[in-house]
């Protein structure tokens, strides 16, 4: 049976997979009080990737696949600005079936770095009904988890396809193989058990923008995943 429920959504310029940490800084009325709602509830919402074109209401619309992030704590960076500071984790993935316009469209002139910009987006709320929800929601559906491993070999395979990328794009491929494992222990990628997560942040350090990170973020089977998650290194690599 095929889990489906609502959720707010954030949409960001960036990709969050599952089982990554993420900080955010909260400071747009909308999303304080999307966070506020989360608190009082399951303590998650949905973070998708921004569309650069399309909009909902004259707002940002999200790309139709995300992952669940749960709120791990929040508390008031700021107690003048009143801005949060969340760190949470992602959890599932899902897809948008149906989205949920925010009571309020985007106003031309509204600045949400501005004083003045939250002052009046604040107004049109409580004009509005401060009941309302002025963020995004969706209806979703979880994609099931990846459930298959993936092998030493096939991770081997794709670390070294990541170091001739390195290697082309710092212009050196002199670069020895056990140089560029120091790189990978920095990021805690050196390994001999690889899982999915690994393979998420490979593709993760060769990425020129969150774009490049959707497709995988959407794969849902290992030999997708291990496909282009390929053509992204291979793209980069032959890339002028």
């Amino acid at each position: 049976m095929i889990e489906t429920k609502i959720i707010p959504i954030f949409p960001l310029d960036l990709v969050l997979f599952p089982n990554q940490d993420l900080p955010l800084r909260i400071f747009e009325p909308r999303y304080k009080q999307m966070v506020d709602d989360c608190m009082l509830g399951e303590k998650e919402f949905g973070i998708c990737l921004g569309h650069d074109s399309d909009t909902l209401s004259n707002w940002q619309a999200p790309y139709n696949v995300g992952t669940i992030a749960k709120i791990i704590d929040c508390k008031d960076v700021d107690s003048t600005s009143g801005h949060l500071f969340l760190n949470v984790r992602g959890h599932r993935k899902f897809r948008i079936i149906r989205l949920i316009s925010p009571s309020l469209e985007k106003t031309k002139d509204y600045d949400p770095f501005t004083v003045q910009g939250t002052r009046s987006i604040e107004q049109l709320h409580h004009n509005d009904g401060i009941e309302k929800k002025m963020y995004i929601q969706a209806e979703i559906e979880i994609i099931s988890d990846i459930d298959s491993s993936i092998s030493l070999t096939q991770w081997e395979n794709l670390v070294e396809l990541w170091k001739n990328n390195i290697k082309k794009s710092v212009g050196n491929p002199e670069l020895t193989s056990h140089q560029l494992d120091h790189v990978l222990e920095q990021y805690y990628l050196k390994t001999e058990t690889p899982t999915i997560e690994y393979v998420y942040s490979l593709c993760a350090l060769v990425s020129q923008t969150p774009f490049d990170l959707q497709p995988i973020l959407e794969c849902t089977n290992m030999e997708e995943l291990l496909q282009k998650s390929t053509k992204l290194l291979e793209s980069d690599i032959n890339s002028e």
